[in-house]
């Protein structure tokens, strides 16, 4: 009889194997939207604060075709950002100035705010973005007004200019249209601003307007807004560059050696202690062979 090892006699015990389990994406009513709908909504959330506004300027819109033109024109008197509104609720004018268009012309200003205010809003992100349209608008309108008021004081306008006419997004537009320059890199930085300011300074030497003195403030004011756009990806001469913090995690997430600090700097791990590997018993194999 074929001789057995002590071994073969008592059962082994086979190391157990952990199953992945492969993660499905969720269905049903959890699931994420797809398709047309799905990117859509993408579209829309990536910048929340410009298609808010365009939907509120489409309503306002709509409803300015409904009035007459003496109506309209007395509705948006009332919500105008001129001399006299300014000093009994400047509060209210210059919100709902912003909510009003001029000439009504929503679907040329649903491709300026895709070209502008998108791009802005999802490199700034929400609140940047909302600072710095927010001091062009302000800022613009009381200077261009304060322009206004020496000019009715000193007899070059008329006492009846306190009333002129003035809402609008264009102030806000031209804010950000300037801060975008620091989006840009190198000479075309450079390029850009000098065709900013010569779009908006070239009126100044024709009409010498007001509303011309708003438009190139409102630049100015843009350019000045260049401390809120540190600590995005485009800026210091990358546009898109990954933030320090964000490189860091995908080199650790690759498998480079080390860990991000607090300021986002990458340190070598040291070398920690070694654990040796577990060793069979040298009969075990002997045993499976005999068998």
């Amino acid at each position: 009889m074929r001789a057995r090892s002590k071994f073969a006699t008592g059962r082994i015990s086979r190391p157990t194997r952990t199953r992945h389990r492969i993660r499905r994406p969720p269905t049903g009513p959890t699931a994420p939207p797809g398709g047309f709908a799905g990117r859509l909504w993408a579209h829309l959330c990536r910048a929340p604060g410009t298609f808010l506004w365009l939907g509120i300027l489409l309503v306002t819109s709509v409803v300015m075709h409904r009035f007459s033109p003496d109506v309209l024109a007395d509705f948006l008197q009332q919500r105008s950002t001129n001399i006299h509104n300014l000093l009994h609720s400047p509060g209210r004018v210059l919100l709902t100035s912003a909510l009003w268009l001029d000439d009504g012309g929503w679907p040329l200003y649903f491709v300026l705010y895709h070209l502008v205010h998108v791009p802005a809003e999802r490199w700034l992100g929400t609140r940047r973005w909302l600072t710095v349209l927010g001091t062009a608008h302000i800022g613009a309108t009381y200077l261009s007004e304060g322009v206004l008021a020496v000019a009715i004081h000193t007899g070059a306008a008329p006492h009846a200019a306190v009333n002129t006419l003035d809402v609008g997004v264009s102030y806000a537009l031209a804010g950000v249209v300037a801060v975008l320059a620091y989006r840009l890199t190198g000479p075309w930085r450079y390029a850009y601003a000098l065709g900013v300011l010569a779009f908006y300074g070239a009126p100044l030497l024709v009409s010498r307007s007001f509303t011309d003195v708003g438009h190139f403030t409102a630049a100015l004011i843009g350019f000045a807004c260049r401390p809120l756009t540190r600590g995005t990806s485009g800026t210091a001469g990358h546009p898109g560059a990954t933030a320090p913090a964000a490189k860091a995690e995908i080199a650790t997430a690759t498998g480079a050696p080390g860990s991000a600090d607090g300021n986002g700097a990458l340190r070598t791990a040291e070398p920690g202690p070694v654990t040796p590997l577990p060793h069979r018993k040298p009969g075990i194999r002997r045993a499976r062979r005999m068998t």
